[in-house]
Parts: C-alpha cells; structure tokens; sequence
C-alpha cells in the first residue's frame, strides 16, 4: 500500500522510506546499499554517539546557534535513545561505506523525525529540525564517528575492569588456599624443581594485574577527541568555542574526563590509540589465554592426566561417553581469547590503512573493538564464576608427583652430591620407585633431615633455604 511509505529526498532524488521508520533516506539507502550481514553497531557505541549529538545540541543553545525549540527538541529526542527506545531504528549494517557516513546520518535522521514529532510534526518533515543543518551542526562524520567509538569503549571499559577485579580477587584468594600445596614444577613440560600450587596461582594474578595497568593506560589515551575538527581537522563551520565546550558537556554527561585533542589533524588522520588500546586487549587475551590453557592442563584426566587440580562440573561432556566431564569453561575462556587476537588483527590492518587526511576504516574497527570489549567482559566473569572459583585441589596427588619427581635429585644435590643423585634418579625411573623412597631405602638420610629438606617453605623461597651447601651450576 502506497500509506506505507512516504516519499523523501536527497541530493540523489527521491526514495521511498517505510512510513513507520523514524531514519530517513539516507539511511535508506544504505540499508539497500549494504545488505551484507545483518550485524548492526553495539548499542554501547550507539549510546556514545547520540550522547554527541545531545552534547552538541547543548552546546549550540548555549552559542546561541540553534533556537531553544530546536535544541530542547533535538535533546529530548537523544535523552529517548540514550535510555534505549528506538535502538531497533539504527539499521545501517557493520559492513558499509567507510568512515560510517551512514551511520552517523542514521542517528541525525532518528533524531530528526524523532524531534519533529514532539514539536507535533510528522516523521520526514525536517523544516524545524534538520538531520544536517540542526542534528549534526558543526560536525562531520569524520569528527563524529571515531570520536563515538571513544565514548562508547570508555562506556563499557569498566565493566571489563570489573570482571578483570574479580578474576584477579578469585586468583589470589586460591593462592592463599594453595599455599602449602607442595607440587612439582613444569618447565618445557616436563618434571623440574618444587614449586607451590598457591605461588602458581599468585604468579597468574599478578600477570593479570600487570594486564590491567596496560589496559588503564591504555584506555586513557581514547578521552582525547577530535570533535570541532570536522571533516579535515581545521574545524570548518564550527565556533572556535564549540571544540571545549562539546568535550566539557559530554565529561558532564558521562561522568568520563574527556579532554579536546592537542592536534586535531593528528586524531583525524591516525587511528593508533585505538590500535594501542586493541593491542592491550590482544596482550591480556595471550595472556589470560596461556592461565586457562595451564588450569586446563593442570586439571586434565582425572584418571590419565595430570589431575593436580579438580574444576567444577557444569555439563556433561559427551554425547557418547556417560560421566565424562570437560573443563567447558576454560574451553569456551580460550576461544573467546583466541578471538580477540583475530580481532586486533583487523584492527592493525585499518589503523595501517588510512590514507592522507582520513582512515576511512573505522566502521569495521569499530566493531571488532566494541565485540572485543563486550565479550571479553562477559566471558571473564561468567569464568570466573563457574570455574576460578569453584577450584578445589587434589592434595595427595601434588605430593606424589613432587617425590616422584627425577626434580628431587636437584634437592638432593647439597646433601648427598650431584653422582649420587643422578644415580637415584636413574633408579627412580627404572624402578617406579620415588626418590624419596630409596633415600629411605639407602638410608642415605634420616627421617628428621629429610623432613628438614623437604619443608615446602624452604624447597620454594630461596631466603628460607637451608645453607647446607652449594648447589653447584
């Protein structure tokens, strides 16, 4: 039916706009342009960009440049989709023309027609608010969209923060409960000298740690904003005043320290804060990536494995073998960090790939960071929650390995000398002996000096070490 539909036009011509939409026709055309695959932009990111056009908005009422009707419309309008209402109404798909022209014309077009409708307009009447006279004054998209790219990653940062605090909280507190665990170490995954299981897991909480202070300092470096430098950096068709004054309105909006960038030519030509930014990501998901691959390891038989430690059963593990159990968590943990490597490998190649005065790559990077971000976020929690902390420890096992360790001839070496250890361990694997066993059966030492040597405290903090000779090299 012809009702619905109503007629727009552009400098192309007219076109047919569902009569429902509150986008007009550039977004429109887009959406016909580009039906690549059906993903739409993180409603985070979404949430950053219109938080701009509000910010803006405010700022011009403040210069005087748009009437109090306009700008109380155009606010209204934004304070609606900043609480979430018309988010279905942002259709322009990840995969489109470069810089996000489209997007951006999306969002002025939404809250165009949705302003003319509280001065009592219709949908497509801009005669009051215009998507680009009124709605995106001052800016271009070029301005716009990567400076929405840092609001919407500063939106979401802290609840990854969030989720890194627990995991290091559940981490630590493991150490603390695994502290006097004895166990054999693992170098080139094999058998080497004592270590205990808690100083493993401290060791996973402060790389975690370490992960987190990247990623802060990283993250700082997206409150800088090209916004008020329009389509080149020279700030055309912007008042000299709007630069700050649009940074300190959205700081006060977002409660986010966001400050104008020092060269505005430097932030519209080059995307390396948020290379730097996915390149923090990328270190954490290695990172975080080789701890679970570790507990997946450390966890591994129960009957066949190492089975050092025990993970929280949250599913069966087969369809065929009844009882099995696998640590799904950690799988599903290494896959989202896997991931996110790919991520920033799409990310490097568009922050390389801008040429001269603009990278026009940002819609796709965009997505990758903002995917990143969101399914970090929610992984590490969901982790931390159904497997950090749910790790119980298999106690006797730990010392059965570390005395059966041929790494116990390297305790031993002070005591009995370095021929007579390798001798042990020898006999240790051909016999199935432990070394300690034949200590005993040698009766090369003593019950007390044994106990003495093999305090865990000792064996794995060097200022505890008993003095009872070199160690040699």
């Amino acid at each position: 039916m012809a009702t619905d539909f109503r007629i727009e036009k552009d400098s192309l011509g007219e076109l047919q706009v569902p009569a429902s939409a509150y986008y007009g026709v550039q977004t429109a055309r887009a959406v016909a342009n580009f039906p690549i695959s059906g993903l739409r932009p993180h409603p985070i990111f979404v949430r950053g960009y219109v938080m701009i056009k509000r910010s803006a908005a405010d700022v011009h009422k403040s210069l005087k440049l748009l009437t109090p009707e306009q700008s109380d419309a155009i606010i209204k309008a934004a304070d609606e989709l900043i609480e979430g209402k018309y988010l279905d109404q942002i259709v322009v798909d990840v995969y489109q023309a470069g810089a996000g022209t489209s997007t951006n014309m999306n969002v002025n077009e939404v809250i165009a027609n949705r302003a003319a409708e509280l001065l009592g307009l219709g949908r497509g009447d801009y005669i009051r608010v215009h998507p680009n006279d009124h709605v995106n004054m001052a800016q271009s998209t070029n301005d716009t969209y990567p400076a929405a790219m840092r609001v919407g990653l500063c939106l979401k940062f802290p609840d990854l923060i969030a989720s890194l605090d627990i995991a290091i909280t559940a981490l630590e507190t493991k150490a603390r409960e695994f502290d006097d665990v004895i166990k054999s170490a693992r170098t080139h995954l094999q058998d080497a000298v004592p270590i205990r299981l808690g100083q493993e897991f401290g060791g996973y909480a402060a790389i975690l740690k370490r992960c987190k202070e990247r990623l802060i300092a990283a993250e700082d470096g997206l409150r800088q904003l090209n916004l008020g430098g329009t389509a080149a950096g020279t700030g055309m068709n912007a008042d000299p005043k709007y630069r700050k004054m649009v940074a300190e309105e959205l700081s006060r909006k977002t409660g986010i320290k966001f400050r104008p960038a020092e060269n505005l030519f430097e932030v519209t030509q080059s995307l390396g804060d948020f290379l730097h930014f996915s390149s923090a990501l990328r270190l954490l998901a290695i990172e975080l990536g080789k701890i679970v691959s570790d507990i997946r390891y450390l966890s591994s038989g129960p009957r066949t494995g190492l089975a050092e430690i025990n993970l929280p059963p949250v599913q069966p593990g087969s369809s065929i073998m009844p009882g099995k159990v696998n640590p799904s968590m950690a799988e599903m943990m290494n896959q989202v960090c896997y991931q996110v490597v790919g991520f920033d490998t799409t990310v490097a190649y568009c922050a390389q790939a801008g040429q001269m005065d603009l990278n026009v790559m940002m819609p796709v990077m965009n997505y990758n960071l903002q995917q990143g971000l969101h399914i970090f976020a929610s992984s590490i929690d969901v982790f931390t929650k159904k497997c950090l902390e749910g790790i119980t420890v298999d106690r006797e096992r730990c010392r059965m390995y570390f005395e059966s360790s041929v790494g116990m001839a390297t305790i031993l070496n002070p005591y009995i000398g370095y021929s007579k250890a390798a001798d042990l361990a020898k006999e240790s694997v051909k016999t199935g002996k432990t070394v300690v066993e034949l200590i005993r059966e040698h009766k090369l030492l003593s019950d007390e000096q044994l106990k003495d040597i093999l305090d865990p405290r000792k064996l794995t903090e060097p200022d505890l070490q008993s003095a009872g000779g070199s160690s040699g090299g």
